[in-house]
C-alpha cells in the first residue's frame, strides 16, 4: 500500500508489526519490511510499533485518480435501523454518479442485524454493499468503526466516500481522511462532480455568512460529510441490481480501546429536522413572553419552536432549535415564520417545506419572497387569533369524536 511509510532509522526489525497484521500484509525481507497488496490500511501495525516507525502518509499529485473509481456511502444504523441520511446520501450520489459513469456502493458496519439492512440498500439502486458484521461492533465505537470502514476503502479505492453529517459521522469521517491523509470537507449542503471527478463540496462558512466552494485536486479518495434533510432521498427502484458481499472481520479488527461498562436507552426525542410542523421566532419578537407565545402555537399545531440566528445569540434558544446556515436544515410539511427578515442564511435551510407561513408587518421583507403564504401584519395580533383557532378547532373535532 502506497500510503504505508517505514523510517529505517527507527525500526529495529523486531517483527511485532508483522505478527500484528490481520491481512499478513506485511514481510519481513533483507531490506526491511516489505507492504503487500493485502494491506487493508486498518492501524493495527502503526498502533502496535513500539519504536514509531510506521505512518501514513500520502503526498500531494501521488495518486493516480484512474485507479480511484465510484462512490462509496457509509451507512449509518440508528437504534438496529438504518440511518436517513443514508438515503438521502444514495440519491445525491446516484445523481452525481451518472455524470461520470461511476457506480454507487455503500459499507455497513455492526453487530447482529446488519446483513437485513445491507438486504434493503439493494432496493435504492446500490451496485454493491459491503458488510462487516461482528459482536465487537456492538455500539459505535469509532476506533474499530474506523478500521472496518478503512480496510473497505484500501480494498475497492473509491475515488469519493459520503458520510452523513451525524455525531457518529463527524467522528468517524476525520479519521478515515487523517488515516488516508487527504482532505474531508465537513457539513457540506450542496455537492457536484466535475468531467475529471474532483468532488465540488460546498458548504457554509464564516459563520454562514458565505457559500465556500472546495475541491480535493490532488489526492484520493475524497472525503464529505453532508447534513440531514439537505438532499432528497434514493427512490425505491423495480428490479434491484446490486449485490451484497460479506466481508472477513477478525476479532483484532472489531477490538476498540473503548470499554462499554454500562448502558442504558435513551428515549428518542425527535430533532428539528425530523419535525413535520415548526413555528419560527426571529426577531420581531421581542421578550420571552412573546417567545413563550410562539411556542404556544407550536405546540397547539403539535410542533416544535425553532430560532433564527440573532435569537439564539440573544439567548433565546439554543443551537439544536436554530434554523439556518450555522444551525438546521428543515423540510417540514408547515413552517411558520413569526417576525422574521428572511435573510439568505436562514431561508436557504426552509425552502424545502411543503408550506410556508410568513407574518411579519413590513411588506417589504425578504421572506416573502419565499413564503407561499403571506401575512402582512402585527404578529402580535395574528399569532394569539392563530393560536384561538387551532385551539377551537381540535376542541370541535374532540367532541365531534366523544359523540
Amino acid at each position: 500500500m502506497e500510503f504505508l511509510k517505514f523510517d529505517a532509522s527507527k525500526c529495529s526489525l523486531c517483527g511485532i508489526c508483522v505478527q500484528s497484521c490481520p491481512f499478513g500484509a506485511l514481510s519481513m525481507e533483507k531490506d526491511g519490511i516489505a507492504v503487500g497488496d493485502n494491506c487493508r490500511m486498518c492501524g493495527l501495525c502503526v498502533r502496535q510499533c513500539p519504536e514509531g516507525a510506521i505512518r501514513f502518509e500520502q503526498r500531494a499529485n501521488e495518486v493516480d485518480k484512474n485507479e480511484w473509481r465510484d462512490f462509496l456511502i457509509y451507512v449509518e444504523m440508528e437504534d438496529g435501523e438504518i440511518h436517513p441520511v443514508a438515503y438521502e446520501l444514495i440519491g445525491e450520489a446516484l445523481k452525481m454518479a451518472s455524470k461520470v459513469d461511476y457506480k454507487v456502493n455503500c459499507v455497513i458496519v455492526g453487530a447482529d442485524g446488519v446483513k437485513q439492512a445491507a438486504e434493503k440498500l439493494l432496493y435504492y439502486g446500490v451496485d454493491t454493499v459491503f458488510v462487516y458484521e461482528h459482536p465487537g461492533f456492538e455500539g459505535f465505537r469509532a476506533d474499530c468503526y474506523a478500521d472496518a470502514v478503512a480496510d473497505c476503502i484500501a480494498a475497492i479505492k473509491p475515488s469519493s466516500v459520503l458520510i452523513g453529517a451525524t455525531e457518529a459521522g463527524r467522528s468517524l469521517a476525520p479519521r478515515l481522511s487523517t488515516r488516508f491523509h487527504t482532505g474531508l470537507t465537513a457539513d457540506c449542503t450542496t455537492l457536484d462532480i466535475k468531467p475529471n471527478t474532483d468532488l465540488i463540496q460546498i458548504r457554509p462558512a464564516f459563520g454562514g455568512n458565505i457559500m465556500a466552494q472546495i475541491a480535493i485536486s490532488r489526492s484520493r479518495p475524497q472525503f464529505a460529510t453532508v447534513r440531514y434533510k439537505v438532499m432528497d432521498a434514493a427512490q425505491k427502484v423495480e428490479k434491484p441490481h446490486g449485490k451484497v458481499k460479506y466481508c472477513q472481520v477478525s476479532d483484532k479488527m472489531a477490538y476498540s480501546r473503548i470499554k462499554i461498562i454500562s448502558s442504558s436507552h435513551l428515549e428518542k426525542k425527535k430533532s428539528l429536522e425530523e419535525e413535520e410542523i415548526i413555528v419560527v421566532a426571529g426577531r420581531g419578537v421581542k421578550n420571552e413572553k412573546d417567545v413563550q407565545m410562539c411556542r404556544e402555537l407550536a405546540e397547539a399545531l403539535g410542533g416544535q419552536l425553532a430560532f433564527t440566528r440573532p435569537m439564539v445569540e440573544n439567548g433565546f434558544g439554543d443551537n439544536a432549535h436554530q434554523i439556518g446556515l450555522s444551525g438546521r436544515t428543515v423540510r417540514p410539511k408547515l413552517i411558520i415564520t413569526c417576525g422574521v427578515s428572511g435573510a439568505i442564511q436562514f431561508t436557504s435551510c426552509m425552502t424545502g417545506a411543503e408550506c410556508i407561513v410568513a407574518i411579519n408587518n413590513d411588506p417589504g421583507a425578504q421572506i416573502f419572497g419565499v413564503a407561499h403564504y403571506c401575512i402582512v401584519d402585527d404578529l402580535y395580533q395574528v399569532v394569539p387569533r392563530l393560536i384561538q383557532l387551532v385551539r377551537g378547532r381540535k376542541e370541535e373535532e374532540s367532541h365531534a369524536l366523544s359523540i
